[in-house]
């Protein structure tokens, strides 16, 4: 029998009370190392999005690598990020901004960072122009814009200008240029639809200062839209499943992993764990099941309910209870979104026997509003 793959070097894993995130600082420093040199060498600003961390101290190693900023999505996040990160004095967020309260928030975070925002249709720039009229300071405003994955975005370039000339005209509001998340491998989308729609806002007599796209699924592309001057990816700093899927990645570069205990083995080809969708999330993105078993190639989490994992192999699993897995999940965005605190590796250990651990509060979790 196969014995569970457990991380025998790092002693006080066995300490933990599971299920448990758990994050390796050496993978995360190398991640971070590899996609900012990515970055420099195709002259993009690197302005990583903190939804996948949702940790100040991570942020900091994000900035103090040649990030000149973050991307938060929603007011909430930006502000624990900015009361947590003294180092954070650049924001993005990437979401259309409405309601009397939001705006206040948002206007009170003005006056701590220099902060700019994305509308994609004119209710929301009165709004924010509505806010901002009084304010000192004008708020940046770049045009969200559609180039294939169909979420949020005007539809054409020139929807594009259309917006960006109502926002260059809005009391209290700068036009900031432009923003888009493509889907995986839309580098070439980016590239037509940002050359259209910055020739067709410049003919106004408008500057177009930023164009920014994202999504670390396409970072090793982005290099190809040279339009682009700024890319925004979050996942890359821990990766996961859905990456190494996509041949993003390898297992190795899996920064986060949830630590899982065997309660149950009833029967020679299933076992139960203590991490079920509270602890690895419900998201396939495509994939057949719920995460990967480090070492085990052979088993498969099949199932989840919110407390259990249901683990199955063709033949006999090898596991009893009491075992421990290490399991990269799906998606790691939603896993930091789960907890309320992570585990993590001191990255100056010298070795695996000589690896630390402290705990590290998700400062941004639960920030949705």
């Amino acid at each position: 029998m196969r014995e569970a793959h457990v991380d025998d070097g790092a002693q006080t894993l066995t300490q933990l009370t599971t299920p448990a995130v758990v994050i390796d600082l050496d993978k995360v420093e190398r991640n971070i190392r590899r996609h900012q040199d990515y970055a420099d060498r195709h002259g993009l600003k690197l302005r990583p999005h903190i939804k996948t961390h949702k940790l100040p101290q991570i942020a900091a190693m994000q900035l103090r690598a040649g990030a000149i900023g973050v991307t938060c999505q929603k007011v909430s996040e930006a502000e624990a990020m900015v009361a947590g990160t003294p180092e954070i004095k650049d924001v993005l967020i990437t979401y259309n901004i409405i309601g009397a309260e939001k705006l206040d928030r948002l206007a009170a975070l003005a006056n701590k960072v220099r902060l700019s925002v994305v509308a994609d249709n004119e209710t929301v720039v009165a709004g924010l122009s509505y806010r901002f009229a009084s304010e000192t300071r004008p708020l940046a405003v770049l045009v969200e814009c559609d180039t294939g994955a169909h979420r949020c975005g005007v539809a054409t370039p020139e929807d594009a200008a259309a917006l960006a000339q109502v926002i260059a005209k809005s009391p209290g509001l700068t036009f900031g240029g432009l923003m888009t998340y493509p889907p995986p491998d839309g580098a070439a989308a980016v590239q037509a639809f940002m050359t259209r729609a910055k020739s067709l806002i410049e003919a106004r007599g408008i500057v177009v200062p930023v164009i920014t796209s994202g999504g670390t699924p396409s970072m090793a592309k982005a290099g190809d839209a040279p339009v682009t001057t700024e890319y925004r990816a979050g996942t890359y700093v821990y990766n996961d499943r859905s990456l190494v899927a996509r041949g993003a990645c390898g297992w190795d570069d899996c920064a986060l992993t949830v630590l899982a205990t065997v309660v149950s083995v009833p029967a020679p080809n299933r076992a139960i764990i203590d991490a079920g969708s509270k602890a690895l999330t419900s998201d396939l993105l495509g994939l057949p099941d719920y995460g990967h078993i480090l070492g085990r190639d052979d088993i498969r989490i099949d199932q989840l309910s919110e407390e259990h994992g249901r683990l199955v192999s063709e033949g006999p699993i090898g596991l009893k209870v009491g075992d421990r897995v290490r399991i990269v999940p799906n998606h790691a965005c939603v896993v930091s979104n789960l907890v309320d605190q992570v585990y993590v590796t001191a990255a100056d250990g010298t070795n695996a026997a000589g690896k630390t651990w402290d705990v590290w509060p998700v400062v941004a979790r639960g920030r949705i509003s």
